[in-house]
């Protein structure tokens, strides 16, 4: 086992609901635990950190940890949407490091499919954020709000619809090994640009899914490791950011990731074409065309290109990407997709993928999150992950 990893991913779980008409939301949660847990060779018992976000019901951490009974030193709830779930990974590492616990359970659950929510929910007056008031009489909503990064990227480098499209090609080309993905038909790029406009230039089928359903991932210390055997994954790098509309001084082309990913691969020493396989958050396809950008996959303004060569499909491109058919195709559970995403890289280090996505001598991930919206405030996480032999 490489020594030199500060804490290790033990346990992965990604709940099978799509639609959990039968299930609580804490019910998903607790699930989603033992799942993980079971996944580990560890028990609840096992568990003395405890790591959620704003889709753990009632109070959160405390609600959760009681439903489960579990006995606790050290507890975080990190709120940044989407990305919340790898900051959690970050700073399991740094509490297991500082000695405040040893086994890490992080969360994530939600219903939003069951209960017939939409992307813009009200929230209570109490509750709302300063922005509120400068940007709601506009009617913001969240296709929109992308639609404008996507339409001002286009104008930048010459971006065009058919380019964005390879992104959902290359999603649905993995989906369909997916029993479990929402989206399992393989789609063409005439097929996502003819498919309705949603808000100019995105297309219907730009967009992710809305799924029920959640997950789970279980970080434990060099010592627990040890005795797990060689399923662990070693934690090599983890960096977060969060980038804001600066007072007005906002540029739509870029994200978070323009911080996060240097900073994680500085942290791990290596580049990015020393990665084998990419989980990239897909809210939408011009969300992982800007990230592919700012990670340094490719030159700004030359992502149309590189995605349209076909280097996001598995066994064809340079950088397979979202093997499970990620949020535009498998599923998004409660509009968080973060914790989906370090599942999957998790299976590609333990070569456990489906066979026919499964990249070849998998031995180092990066997984991105994204949280909010990259046309307004956001926050980014990149965590570079590798196989503990590699």
């Amino acid at each position: 086992m490489t020594s030199n990893h500060l804490a290790f991913i033990a346990g992965a779980f990604e709940h099978p609901t799509r639609k959990a008409i039968d299930k609580t939301v804490a019910q998903l949660h607790a699930e989603s635990a033992l799942g993980a847990l079971a996944d580990a060779g560890l028990t609840k018992e096992d568990v003395d950190g405890y790591f959620c976000a704003g889709d753990a019901p009632g109070l959160g951490g405390m609600s959760i940890a009681e439903y489960l009974n579990l006995n606790l030193t050290h507890t975080d709830s990190t709120e940044t949407g989407g990305s919340s779930y790898l900051i959690h990974v970050g700073h399991a590492v740094q509490a297991i490091a500082q000695g405040k616990c040893k086994v890490a359970l992080i969360t994530l659950a939600g219903r939003p499919r069951a209960d017939g929510a939409t992307m813009a929910q009200a929230t209570p007056r109490a509750l709302l954020p300063p922005e509120e008031s400068f940007e709601r009489p506009y009617g913001p909503v969240i296709p929109a709000l992308y639609a404008m990064a996507a339409k001002r990227h286009m104008y930048e480098y010459g971006t065009t619809s058919e380019q964005l499209a390879w992104i959902k090609v290359a999603a649905s080309h993995h989906a369909q090994h997916n029993k479990h993905a929402m989206l399992r038909d393989v789609v063409s790029v005439e097929e996502v640009i003819n498919s309705p406009i949603i808000a100019d230039p995105i297309h219907r089928l730009d967009c992710c899914v809305v799924s029920d359903g959640g997950g789970a991932v279980i970080v434990v210390s060099p010592e627990v490791a040890r005795d797990l055997g060689d399923r662990c994954v070693g934690i090599k790098a983890h960096a977060e950011a969060v980038k804001h509309l600066s007072g007005g001084y906002f540029d739509l082309t870029f994200t978070g990731a323009v911080v996060t990913g240097p900073k994680a691969f500085a942290e791990a020493g290596i580049v990015p074409t020393d990665i084998d396989y990419a989980s990239i958050y897909d809210s939408f396809t011009i969300t992982v065309l800007e990230t592919v950008e700012d990670l340094g996959f490719c030159q700004k303004g030359k992502g149309g290109a590189f995605v349209a060569d076909g280097n996001l499909i598995s066994g064809v491109g340079k950088l397979p990407f979202n093997t499970d058919g990620g949020g535009l195709c498998n599923n998004h559970p409660t509009n968080r997709g973060g914790m989906t995403k370090v599942i999957e890289a998790v299976r590609q280090l333990r070569g456990e993928a489906h066979p026919n996505v499964q990249v070849n001598n998998c031995g180092l991930a990066l997984v991105h999150g994204t949280g909010g919206a990259i046309s307004t405030r956001m926050g980014s996480a990149t965590l570079i992950l590798e196989r503990n032999d590699a």
